[in-house]
């Protein structure tokens, strides 16, 4: 990235120049001083800041939190094992039915063989998830996660967001938290925060009226929480919800966090549009880094903030490590949920570490936990 550019994303430099043009807003001073916001706080922030003051004051949060100047990313390999859903989310390109000639199921071999690829480049987790197949029996995904486990014990399993989660509950007649404590015996290590998108009922009935509530939601990652599962938390935004929407689902994630410690990271991103039924605009780059910027502040109690290159593009996914993310994601050797709305961007190890050191930081593998692997 130009310079020039760079000059222009300085939040630190923005930050000290605007001190005294923002020194009159006590909002700003009590996030400068360490205090917790409240939604109406937060709205009048994103309301009142410009893009860069915003960035900057997330970024100050931000390097409070990490003081250090690194840059983690994850090697990984996204794996889903069927793309069979019964949900018909509007905004989904990547469900089929049944019928359809492209439908699959992967079996254990298959998801192995992908694996095998994963663990040459020296990655050290697996993301599984799929759709909501009507009629795969538990002893498909126990069967899964033991031969993982098995074949692979140097890989994380992070596998199956929460509505998977209430969809397994109903299909296999049993509880959730019966269904969760069979599936870490079996394997599985910790929990993607997917399908959250707007945890506000009246956004959630618009967009996925036949998926779990944000009650369920959360109610399964609390439940996975208390069974010492670990998670991250996200939210999918720019298209029916509101700004005030969008603060009430960080206020959501940041009580459960309060009460378990649970989450790991919070990862926001945009609606990609194209392929699908929804029919809303999608917001650009601005929305999506004053959104993630007002998380970072919000959020007191994530220790994490990950940026979405995958739906931004690695411009953008760069320059939001300035509006308060301290993780670069994950390279990622596969993804096909995203990219069959329309949203294809790729980068390698070697291009992400060029842009965090462009940004003045150190590149640093990690684990799941946040734990440096280099």
């Amino acid at each position: 990235m130009a310079q020039a550019q760079l000059a222009g994303i300085d939040a630190a430099g923005r930050l000290r120049q605007s001190r005294r043009v923002m020194s009159d807003n006590a909002i700003v001073v009590k996030v400068l001083d360490g205090h917790r916001l409240t939604p109406a706080e937060a709205l009048m922030l994103y309301r009142e800041l410009s893009l860069p003051e915003l960035g900057a004051l997330a970024d100050a949060v931000r390097q409070r939190k990490h003081p250090e100047p690194i840059v983690t990313y994850i090697v990984d390999r996204n794996i889903n094992y069927t793309n069979i859903c019964d949900v018909y989310c509007t905004f989904c390109a990547f469900m089929r039915e049944t019928k359809d000639d492209d439908a699959y199921v992967l079996t254990k071999e298959q998801v192995g063989a992908k694996i095998w690829e994963l663990v040459a480049i020296g990655g050290v987790q697996v993301l599984l998830q799929g759709g909501h197949h009507p009629k795969l029996g538990i002893e498909y995904y126990l069967d899964l996660l033991r031969y993982i486990r098995r074949e692979f014990p140097q890989v994380n399993i992070h596998g199956f967001s929460p509505p998977e989660f209430c969809h397994f509950a109903e299909v296999f007649h049993m509880p959730v938290g019966e269904v969760l404590r069979q599936f870490k015996e079996a394997g599985l290590g910790s929990i993607p925060g997917g399908g959250a998108e707007i945890l506000v009922e009246a956004v959630r009935k618009r967009i996925a009226p036949k998926k779990c509530t944000g009650r369920q939601w959360l109610d399964v990652m609390e439940t996975a929480h208390r069974l010492g599962l670990r998670s991250s938390a996200t939210m999918m935004f720019g298209h029916v919800e509101t700004i005030e929407d969008r603060i009430e689902h960080l206020r959501l994630l940041r009580e459960l966090q309060d009460r378990t410690g649970g989450f790991t990271a919070f990862i926001g991103w945009t609606f990609q549009p194209e392929n699908t039924r929804l029919r809303a605009a999608t917001v650009g780059a601005h929305e999506y880094l004053r959104t993630q910027a007002l998380a970072r502040i919000f959020l007191d109690n994530f220790p994490n903030v990950q940026s979405s290159w995958v739906t931004q593009g690695p411009a953008i996914g760069q320059i939001a490590l300035k509006f308060g993310a301290n993780d670069f994601g994950s390279v990622m050797m596969e993804e096909n949920v995203v990219s069959s709305a329309g949203t294809t961007f790729r980068i390698d190890e070697a291009t992400m570490q060029r842009l965090i050191r462009e940004l003045g930081y150190e590149p640093h593998r990690r684990n799941n936990w946040y734990e440096l692997l280099n």
